[in-house]
């Protein structure tokens, strides 16, 4: 991949990442409930959604869910079931200020944030038919594929675990003063929760 061509991707991917969406949300939740360095996990789950989401287009599989009404359908209203499912879930999860309590949810398994991370990417349509539009413009078919691709999923990885980590895992600590008495959790919870539902209603209407 020639370097004009590369900085275009980077700047593209890194304009992608600052987005706010399901992921960012599900960082920043999981930053607050977990902490920050245990966040990347659930970021690591969205990463592996991502790198499914390029091999379905690369594989041409996203042409048939673009262009067939009924697949794109099931998965859309899957996801934002989904999203509807934490988000009201996230509302109505009660302040708890036990200490041992506030540990275990702390010490939420690494392969349970993972796998919220990839079911919150994966569930998301709207991600295939994005690739579909946005790879083809930094790949050059007359040149070797398989590097091109490799250098897209690499860039475009790289870049969302920057930008999720330290920069929407980072913010969440700014929240932090308010996970330490009843009143302040209970806002924080409904807030996400009202995020979560809120964005899986717009996966849902959003043609």
């Amino acid at each position: 991949m020639q370097p004009s061509l590369w900085l275009a991707l980077a700047g593209a991917g890194v304009l992608i990442s600052f987005t706010p969406g399901a992921g960012a949300i599900n960082t920043m939740s999981n930053s607050l409930n977990s902490g920050f360095r245990r966040s990347i996990w659930g970021i690591l789950g969205q990463q592996a959604a991502l790198v499914v989401h390029v091999l379905i287009v690369a594989l041409g599989v996203g042409v048939l869910v673009a262009s067939s009404p009924v697949a794109f359908n099931v998965i859309r209203y899957a996801g934002a079931a989904y999203l509807v499912y934490l988000g009201i879930r996230q509302f109505l999860h009660k302040p708890d200020l036990d200490q041992e309590k506030a540990a275990e949810l702390r010490n939420e398994p690494a392969a349970s944030m993972f796998r919220r991370g990839l079911w919150v990417n994966l569930l998301n349509p709207k991600a295939v038919v994005f690739f579909l539009a946005f790879m083809p413009q930094f790949i050059r078919p007359e040149q070797p594929l398989l590097p091109q691709y490799l250098a897209l999923t690499a860039t475009v990885v790289v870049i969302d675990i920057l930008v999720m980590w330290f920069f929407f895992a980072a913010a969440a600590k700014s929240f932090q003063r308010f996970t330490h008495n009843a009143q302040g959790q209970k806002v924080l919870n409904r807030t996400f929760g009202v995020l979560f539902v809120a964005v899986g209603i717009m996966l849902a209407l959003i043609h």
